[in-house]
């Protein structure tokens, strides 16, 4: 254990201890006087969920306001604003049992509801039996719901019966709660169809808010808060592309409720502080939102979920589509109410419906959904079913066959998956979504030549056709990420490549935010740039322009050799560079890496570079 002086309100607060289990720590950290965060930290992933993807291990951040007496003399209990999750139930439990006596009538701020985090909520009851919980309306059900469930994986005598159901106090809209020291205490519900149970806390004194899983970043660190905005600028934004940008409009009713907030500072549920761009954050989500909210094309994707597993599902094929350009209008069918499942249904262009398997059969929100889309649905879109499943799947049955005999058309076969999705499995899901939405995204620019009498006028236009005689090195881009059985590899043809640098060598490299590689190319992440040689292009570039199916090996059948640091070379190569990406660029609908090499050969000194000529600037 580690003691340092406190720090001073609302700036970056110091570790004053660390309780530590299997390399899962929980330090604490201080904010002001008698409000702290406990922070878990693992700098491994604990999690397959596709938010997690980027593998910088995780944070997760739990505050608790000390027991005492409020301005009238009156006692108040400790109050504990969002309890960590299941994954970290040991060391966090040991922490705060130094800090809260099991005597104590511990208020807990429920901000998220899932089987993890009641996992912990159900400990909590048992070691502190006076516990009270505060949750919002649907949070409070969820918790109802929860309490009693036992997870489809736990093994025979596990998970056994625990205490009761504390009693919940339910906040129905926003409310402020005076604690102890002075401190006070806004929550605020924060519904959206991931977490229909969110609730938000601000703490008035500091103007710092305890936002849940909105503005989280998925990283390992200790310091409290960010040291600049761009140390963990790439992360958040990585979190809002895997989670909040299938629910962009509610995001947005979000959004709008903190705009008349007095905040100084926001504090995640995962991840550090925001103190000094918290308003940069906060028009960086509105700007996300906005470019979906304009697509043209959209895919409605209706679920429920038992355990966690049929959402991650969802979200992994959410952020495939979405990677398109195409909007998707996430609903959770245990929560939204009929009339925004019949526009949803009405207006997309394609539809997904996911549901978990309970006792063989599919939940009854989701068998009422799935009537109003026999009832509403246009049998020219095309439809997908998604699930997971414990021993049956009989759930996934009965959505397929009924949209089959009902004369829908299906975009992929039905997606079935046992317990929860792992790695891979997370890679073929986002490429099937991808598929979907480059489908619609290719029906939607026939439909425009169409009505345009053939070709794009843009062709046409001189400076399109200037733009077309840049030309670069044709090159294949490969990189390979993990090891063993839970590596993931990829590639694709590059031809917009240019030298950035001399010191540290380094090269640019444009990336289509549909291309499947696109998710193993961030911060961190290594690669290896293949130069093709002039008269020896034709068979690499044959094999990599291909369409390859999702969950597809792109290296299959290909002899392969390897560079220092574990990238796939191709032996006909002109020349090959193995680098590390340092920076990432948004670009419309590309993505601009600039990556610091680290090694490379020429295989053939007597070749020349294979150039891409073009005639126009829209293609490729």
């Amino acid at each position: 254990m580690v003691v340092t002086p406190n720090p001073t309100a609302p700036g970056p607060a110091s570790p004053i201890a660390v309780n530590e289990t299997d390399g899962r720590r929980v330090i604490r950290l201080a904010i002001d006087p008698g409000f702290t965060c406990l922070r878990g930290l693992s700098p491994k992933r604990l999690r397959f969920e596709v938010e997690y993807g980027l593998e910088r291990g995780t944070s997760a951040n739990s505050f608790l306001f000390d027991a005492g007496v409020n301005a009238a003399g009156q006692s108040v209990p400790p109050v504990l604003v969002h309890p960590l999750g299941a994954s970290f139930a040991e060391p966090f439990l040991a922490e705060l049992a130094t800090l809260v006596s099991p005597e104590a009538a511990l208020k807990v701020v429920v901000g998220h509801v899932n089987p993890n985090r009641v996992t912990l909520l159900r400990l909590l009851a048992s070691r502190w039996p006076a516990l009270m919980l505060v949750a919002s309306n649907a949070g409070a059900r969820l918790l109802g719901d929860l309490w009693d469930q036992r997870s489809p994986t736990a093994s025979d005598g596990a998970d056994e019966a625990g205490p009761p159901l504390p009693p919940i106090d339910v906040v129905k809209h926003e409310v402020s709660r005076e604690l102890a020291g002075g401190h006070m205490l806004t929550l605020i519900p924060a519904p959206t169809p991931r977490w229909p149970g969110a609730l938000m806390a601000l703490e008035d004194r500091s103007g710092l808010l305890m936002s849940g899983k909105f503005f989280s970043a998925h990283l390992c660190i200790e310091t409290f808060a960010e040291a600049h905005r761009g140390s963990s600028e790439e992360d958040r934004r990585y979190f809002y592309d895997c989670l909040m940008a299938p629910m962009a409009r509610s995001v947005e009713v979000v959004l709008d409720r903190l705009e008349g907030l007095p905040l100084r500072g926001i504090a995640p549920g995962h991840g550090p502080a925001i103190t000094e761009s918290w308003r940069s954050l906060l028009a960086d989500y509105r700007r996300w939102g906005t470019t979906l909210q304009q697509a043209r094309r959209s895919v409605a994707l209706l679920f429920a979920s038992a355990y966690g597993n049929t959402a991650a599902i969802a979200d992994a094929l959410a952020q495939g589509v979405a990677k398109t350009g195409v909007r998707v209008e996430s609903i959770n069918c245990e929560f939204a109410p009929s009339e925004q499942l019949i526009e949803a249904i009405r207006s997309c262009d394609a539809l997904l419906i996911g549901s978990p398997t309970l006792g063989g059969h599919a939940p009854t929100p989701i068998v009422s959904a799935l009537g109003t889309v026999l009832a509403e649905g246009d049998r020219s879109k095309p439809v997908g079913v998604f699930g997971s499943y414990g021993w049956s799947g009989e759930a996934i049955d009965l959505l397929e066959s009924k949209l089959r005999d009902g004369g829908f058309t299906f975009a992929f076969a039905p997606i079935r998956v046992r317990f929860s999705p792992d790695a891979a499995t997370l890679r073929t899901l986002d490429e099937t979504g991808t598929s979907l939405g480059r489908r619609l995204q290719e029906e939607q620019r026939r439909s425009q030549r169409r009505s345009g009498g053939g070709l794009s006028d843009s062709r046409s236009d001189p400076a399109i056709q200037a733009l077309g005689r840049v030309i670069g090195s044709l090159c294949v881009l490969t990189a390979r990420k993990g090891e063993g059985a839970s590596a993931l590899s990829g590639a694709m043809v590059a031809s917009w490549v240019s030298q950035a640098s001399f010191s540290p060598p380094g090269f640019t490299v444009a990336v289509a935010k549909d291309r499947a590689v696109e998710g193993l190319l961030h911060v961190g992440d290594r690669c290896a740039l293949n130069i093709l040689a002039a008269g020896r292009e034709t068979g690499p570039m044959k094999q990599f322009l291909q369409s390859f199916p999702p969950g597809a090996d792109r290296f299959a059948g290909l002899e392969l050799q390897a560079s220092p640091g574990g990238q796939p070379i191709l032996p006909e190569a002109l020349a090959w560079l193995e680098a590390q990406v340092t920076a990432r660029m948004e670009c419309g609908d590309h993505w601009i890496l600039y990556a610091q090499v680290n090694n490379g050969a020429v295989l053939d000194p007597s070749g020349t570079t294979a150039v891409h000529q073009r005639r126009f600037g829209v293609n490729y």
